[in-house]
C-alpha cells in the first residue's frame, strides 16, 4: 500500500465514507535556511530553500458549518463550528489552523464546512517549520477548496499575519514566504522588508545537503529573540548620527558600518550588528560563488555565518557547536552551520554524497559522546511550495 492510499484509508476511519463529495490533497514543503540568519527582522536577505518533506493535508466537503481537525501526528483531534473560530490553549497545535481560518474570514472569503486530516513528515520543535507548513496548506487548500484566488505571495502574509495576530508570535515571514513560494533545486535570495525575490539555482551536483537535529529543547528562544531585537534598534539609533534616514541595520553596507561603528558606544550591541551586516553580505557573495558553482566557497560561508552566529551574535549552544565541529572533521564536508534561531534545533551540512553514511556515524556517535544527546539526521532535497496533489491521491487510490 503507498503512503497516499494509508493515508485515505485512515481518513475514511477518521470521518467515514459515506459521503459523495471527493477527498482532495495538499502538500506544503519544511524548510531550510541556507545562510542568512537573524537577518530577516532587520531588513536583510535570507537564502531559505523548501524541502521535499513536509505536511499533507487531506480535506474533504461537509454539507454543514463545522469543521473537523484531526492529524496522524497528535491524538488530539477536534470539532468547532466555523462561527467560532476563538483562541484556546488547549487546543494546542489546532490553534494555527484556526488563525487561518479567523485570517480568511477577515479578508471576506467565504469557509464552508470541512473534514481535514493533517500527516506531517517534519520533526517538530527542530527549526524546519513545521508551523508554516501547517498554515501554508491550510490557506492553499481552503482557497482552492472555496474556488478563491490564489497568490502565494499573498498566502505567505497571510499565514505570517495569522501567527502574529492570532497565535501572538512576533516572526518574521521568511518560513512561510518559502514553504509557499520554494522550487525545486532552487534556494530563494528574499529581502524580507521588501519581498523582492529571485528563484537561485542551487546545483549541488555530487553533494547533498545533510541537516543534523540536535533534540535539544529549545528554552530560551523568545526571550533572546526579543533582546537581540532590541540590541538591533540600538544599534541603528547609535548609527542614526551618522545616517538620519537609516531604519534598519540592513540598510548599511558593509563599508559604511565598519567606518562608522565607533558609533556604537556599547560593545554587545556593536557585536551584534556587526554579525548582522555581515551575515547579509556573506548571503550575497554567496549567490556570486553560487552562480559560478563554487560550492566549495559556499561552504566556506556557512562556517563563517555559523562562528559569526557563535561568537558574535551569540545564539548558538554547546550542542550546536559540537555538531557543527564534528561535521567539519569528517572528510567530503564542504561547509556546515546552524539553521534557525538558535539555542538547539539544527544544523545543515553540505555533504558529498559518498561521505553520507560515515558523516551521520561518525558525528552522530561523537555528538553522543559529547552530549549525551542522540541526534537525528536527514539527507535532504530541495522541493517545491505548496501544491495540489489531488491527482496523485486519486492515482493511487485506483492501484
Amino acid at each position: 500500500m503507498t503512503d497516499s492510499q494509508a493515508l485515505k484509508q485512515r481518513f475514511v476511519q477518521q470521518f467515514g465514507s459515506a459521503q459523495t463529495e471527493a477527498i482532495h490533497a495538499f502538500h506544503a514543503p519544511g524548510r531550510v535556511n541556507l545562510i542568512g540568519e537573524h537577518t530577516d527582522y532587520n531588513g536583510g536577505y535570507v537564502f531559505p530553500a523548501a524541502l521535499t518533506f513536509g505536511t499533507t493535508m487531506l480535506i474533504r466537503k461537509r454539507n454543514d458549518d463545522q469543521l473537523r481537525f484531526a492529524s496522524t501526528n497528535f491524538d488530539l483531534h477536534k470539532q468547532i463550528s466555523i462561527d467560532n473560530i476563538v483562541f484556546d490553549t488547549s487546543d494546542e497545535w489546532i490553534n494555527y489552523l484556526k488563525g487561518i481560518v479567523a485570517e480568511l474570514q477577515a479578508r471576506g472569503v467565504h469557509i464552508g464546512g470541512y473534514d481535514i486530516l493533517y500527516s506531517g513528515a517534519i520533526p517538530n520543535g527542530a527549526g524546519l517549520s513545521s508551523s508554516a507548513s501547517l498554515e501554508v496548506v491550510t490557506a492553499f487548500g481552503l482557497l482552492t477548496m472555496e474556488g478563491a484566488a490564489i497568490d502565494e505571495v499573498q498566502i505567505a502574509q497571510l499565514c505570517q499575519r495569522a501567527e502574529n495576530v492570532f497565535m501572538g508570535v512576533n516572526c518574521g515571514i521568511m518560513d512561510q514566504f518559502a514553504v509557499a513560494m520554494g522550487k525545486r533545486d532552487h534556494a530563494i535570495l528574499l529581502m524580507c522588508d521588501t519581498l523582492e525575490y529571485k528563484h537561485v539555482p542551487f546545483q549541488a551536483g555530487e553533494y547533498q545537503l545533510v541537516i543534523g537535529n540536535t533534540n535539544k529543547k529549545r528554552g530560551l528562544v523568545d526571550s533572546a529573540y526579543n533582546e537581540r531585537r532590541e540590541q538591533c534598534e540600538q544599534a541603528v539609533k547609535d548609527l542614526q548620527v551618522q545616517f538620519p534616514q537609516l531604519t534598519l541595520l540592513g540598510q548599511l553596507s558593509l563599508e559604511q558600518f565598519q567606518a562608522h561603528r565607533h558609533l556604537i558606544k556599547d560593545d554587545t550591541v556593536r557585536r551584534r550588528a556587526q554579525h548582522v551586516v555581515e551575515e547579509i553580505d556573506r548571503v550575497l557573495r554567496s549567490m556570486e560563488l553560487l552562480q559560478r558553482g563554487d560550492l566549495a566557497g559556499f561552504g566556506q560561508l556557512m562556517i563563517g555565518s555559523h562562528e559569526s552566529l557563535r561568537d558574535l551574535y551569540e545564539v548558538t549552544c554547546t550542542e550546536l557547536d559540537v555538531m557543527v565541529e564534528e561535521a567539519l572533521k569528517v572528510a567530503g564536508v564542504l561547509g556546515s552551520r546552524m539553521t534557525g534561531a538558535g539555542f538547539g534545533g539544527c544544523t545543515v551540512s553540505l555533504v558529498h554524497k559518498d561521505s553520507v553514511p560515515a558523516f551521520i556515524d561518525q558525528v552522530g556517535a561523537a555528538y553522543q559522546r559529547s552530549t549525551g544527546l542522540i541526534a537525528d539526521f536527514y539527507v535532504c532535497e530541495i522541493g517545491d511550495g505548496v501544491k495540489d496533489i489531488s491527482e496523485q491521491l486519486a492515482q493511487a487510490s485506483e492501484h
